[in-house]
């Protein structure tokens, strides 16, 4: 399997090299495809044309959430005054002691 997978390495660096990725893709590809386990033959006959590769960050703790973005013409709401705001409860308890 070794071989198989040396043979396409060459293949590809050698479609990197004449600037064909599209085939250095596909190289790329069946190359992951044996280091998985599957067959010489099984990996020459599979179609790779659907497959994308995992976006970086897609894994990991905390990586994987969305980023919202707010609809057209959104406008964030006025801040509270702060001078017109009620007090907190607790300096509210300390005066009634």
């Amino acid at each position: 399997m070794s071989k198989a997978i040396e043979a396409l390495q060459k293949r590809m660096q050698a479609a990197v090299d004449a600037l064909d990725f599209e085939e250095a893709r596909r190289c790329r590809d069946q190359i992951n495809l044996l280091r998985g386990g599957a067959a010489p033959e099984a990996v020459e006959r599979a179609d790779l044309s659907g497959i994308e590769r995992q976006q970086p960050g897609a894994m990991g703790l905390g990586t994987s959430q969305q980023r919202m973005t707010p609809p057209q013409g959104w406008k964030p709401p006025p801040k509270p005054d702060p001078m017109t705001k009620r007090r907190s409860s607790r300096s509210a308890g300390k005066r009634g002691q």
